[in-house]
């Protein structure tokens, strides 16, 4: 009798008590989908176009309800992959969260060589010229500010119409081997200079030996502009 009276509660607690939805495959797809949308029209106010295609998603998948909207964010990053993970998540009473792939396409201008460019040489904005790539199908990245490449020492020979890599351009040295410089001495706000000879050949921000015209020591310096070096008091 007892038994019967427990399972005649449980079982009106149960009617009376809401039935808690699943979510569902589809929800967490079209999620994604809104996400992406987005990514897609933020790019596009930039003078990019985002083609993209959401990964498959089990249909069997049943996560807890999310009683509050899904969150979706990129895992993985869109501009270095064109198979970037995203993160979807609940935040809801019983927290979740779970990863899904897409395949994303952003293309764009981006900086080619106008013609060949040999190692070696300083790149100048006539080398230059703008075309629409498949940015994030390149891993070694683009560059898409000619200002980020005037100036910079091609680091190996490049073929015309070839995409200009970050990877391809380096920082000119700023101080030569045997070039007369300055050496500036500097504690708090007292600074005091002679002039020294570089033992070495060095970028900005490098270190390198210079000898002092003066008292002939030799010591280690930092580049700071091209002829300058720093040393601490």
């Amino acid at each position: 009798m007892r038994t019967t009276k427990f399972v005649l509660i449980l079982l009106m607690s149960c009617l009376s008590a809401p039935l808690l939805a699943d979510t569902t495959a589809e929800q967490i797809r079209q999620a994604t989908l809104e996400f992406l949308d987005g990514f897609a029209t933020e790019q596009a106010a930039e003078g990019y176009t985002v083609s993209f295609e959401p990964g498959s998603i089990d249909d069997r998948l049943a996560l807890a309800e999310c009683e509050k909207p899904l969150s979706v964010e990129f895992s993985g990053d869109p501009w270095k992959s064109t198979s970037p993970s995203m993160q979807v998540a609940c935040a809801g009473s019983r927290p979740w969260r779970m990863f899904v792939t897409a395949s994303v396409s952003i293309h764009g201008p981006a900086l080619v060589a106008a013609r060949p460019l040999t190692r070696g040489e300083r790149v100048t904005e006539g080398l230059l010229t703008k075309q629409s790539v498949e940015i994030n199908a390149s891993r070694r990245g683009v560059i898409t500010d000619a200002q980020q490449a005037i100036g910079m020492e091609v680091r190996r020979s490049v073929n015309a119409g070839s995409l200009v890599t970050p990877d391809m351009l380096s920082a000119p040295n700023a101080v030569e081997r045997g070039d007369h410089v300055i050496i500036t001495a500097k504690t708090g706000g007292f600074s005091v200079r002679s002039r020294g000879k570089a033992l070495a050949s060095a970028g900005i921000g490098e270190q390198v030996l210079v000898e002092n015209l003066r008292s002939s020591r030799t010591i280690k310096a930092s580049v700071v502009a091209p002829g300058h070096v720093e040393i601490p008091m």
